[in-house]
């Protein structure tokens, strides 16, 4: 039986336990993530993501292939229909971090995963100091761009865990498929899907070469470039990346300071037209959306 577990995998780091290996191993190929194991994806022709099938089961090699939904249902989860799909630009695209953030005793997360090309957008560096110290990946407009992007399918519980580690330093926004374009691996174009937007913008470089600033790389390299393009960010958290995450993870005051220092240092650039995006009713409130749509809603038409 091969072994599928994360650590055999080489997805052992989680970026919420060692930040400056933040954003941590994406994913490259369809996965669904259970039980802290990898089970390969493979798409079909089919128009829906539940009919891929899942190859092989992790229990015994030689069985058949299985339908994705049929799969999920099985295991006692919603089948991807009744799911979310949200766009990954840092560390969400990570099985280890995603596990980290959604498995609790006994009740293991279990998460499609999908790299999807996206058009239009491109990954920046949040203008703000994450809760682990490190400074987290945020996405940006970039019209031409066709980027490489992980979308997770999640279940309601699994989204409002999420919403509760992104706010409110994030917005979640519908992105429509009809202006910034989602291709699955199978061909199929997403109608749409959620993604989480930086509330203070993506950084620009110090030096002002970058517009925006890159993100998703090196966090150490990252670190040290900052530092090294404001006394008043060395003076709170230097020297050195290491130094960095550690005053920055224990005290929140820090994490203010430092982002305010982002915004005084005039690096910070507004994305309003992300933004601008419909941000979903979390919770049913005024306006009576029900709630996030679904897989589902957002492959048919309405």
């Amino acid at each position: 039986m091969t072994d599928r577990t994360l650590k055999s995998l080489g997805f052992a780091d989680v970026p919420a336990q060692q930040p400056l290996t933040y954003p941590g191993r994406p994913i490259t190929h369809p996965t669904l993530l259970t039980t802290g194991e990898l089970w390969d994806l493979t798409p079909t022709p089919g128009p829906h993501l539940g009919t891929w099938t899942v190859n092989p089961r992790p229990d015994d090699d030689q069985a058949p292939e299985e339908p994705l939904d049929a799969v999920l249902r099985q295991l006692g989860h919603p089948p991807t229909p009744h799911r979310h799909p949200v766009i990954a630009v840092g560390s969400n695209a990570s099985p280890a971090q995603l596990h980290h953030k959604l498995s609790r005793p006994g009740h293991p997360a279990t998460v499609p995963m999908v790299p999807v090309d996206v058009h239009g957008i491109a990954v920046g560096c949040s203008a703000h100091i994450g809760r682990y110290g490190y400074v987290a990946s945020a996405p940006y407009t970039a019209p031409g761009a066709r980027t490489p992007l992980v979308i997770s399918w999640l279940d309601a519980e699994q989204l409002a865990a999420v919403d509760a580690t992104e706010y409110p330093n994030y917005r979640r926004v519908l992105l429509p498929g009809s202006r910034y374009p989602m291709v699955m691996p199978s061909g199929e174009r997403l109608g749409g899907a959620y993604l989480y937007v930086g509330e203070r913008g993506v950084l620009m470089s110090p030096d002002g070469t970058e517009r925006p600033l890159p993100g998703g790389g090196d966090q150490s390299a990252l670190l040290t470039r900052l530092l090294a393009g404001s006394p008043r960010l060395r003076a709170l958290l230097g020297p050195d990346p290491r130094a960095w995450v550690t005053r920055a993870g224990a005290d929140p005051a820090v994490r203010g300071t430092g982002t305010r220092i982002f915004q005084e240092e005039g690096w910070a650039l507004p994305q309003p037209d992300l933004l601008r995006c419909p941000e979903d009713e979390r919770h049913g409130g005024p306006g009576g959306h029900g709630g996030p749509k679904s897989y589902d809603a957002l492959s048919s038409p309405e």
